[in-house]
């Protein structure tokens, strides 16, 4: 799989790790023990990743194997499309709660909601940490997400 675009790049991988690791205090993924790129440890890694990156509606711009599987995707398809289209609408005072969170902490790390792959299969996501992305100079580059915990959900369930 040949991947294109701005989440391809080894510098996409490492504003992702080194944002978590600022924001959070810990790894997202332990790098010191392994001699592969921060791009391939972070694509391999078993816990689902994705960014967005600063557009006024967001756009996908990375998802790791594990993202790309659990929404059905490859790469291309999953790094062209807006990041609420991967999701069912936010109750709009959870909405502001969320982002008010992210905005004022840098990041929120108990993140639940329901979320839809490409063939419509609904998974309820739990626990996950949403974080803002700036690069090695300080700018804002976007945010990313990461969970392990998610179970399918029918229709109507939450």
């Amino acid at each position: 799989m040949e991947k294109q675009g701005i989440g391809a790049s080894e510098r996409h991988a490492n504003i992702i790790l080194d944002s978590y690791h600022r924001l959070i205090g810990r790894p997202l993924v332990e790098r010191e023990a392994t001699h592969e790129s921060a791009a391939a440890l972070l694509f391999e890694a078993p816990i689902v990743v994705l960014s967005h990156g600063t557009q006024a509606d967001p756009v996908l711009n990375y998802g790791n194997r594990a993202a790309l599987g659990l929404w059905e995707m490859d790469w291309d398809a999953f790094t062209n499309i807006e990041s609420r289209h991967t999701a069912e609408p936010m109750i709009q005072a959870e909405r502001q709660r969320f982002l008010e969170a992210v905005a004022s902490q840098g990041y929120i790390d108990d993140y639940n909601g329901i979320r839809i792959s490409s063939s419509g299969r609904r998974f309820r996501i739990e626990q996950a940490i949403v974080w803002n992305l700036y690069d090695e100079d300080g700018v804002y580059y976007g945010q990313a997400a990461t969970f392990e915990n998610y179970t399918f959900v029918q229709e109507g369930e939450y």
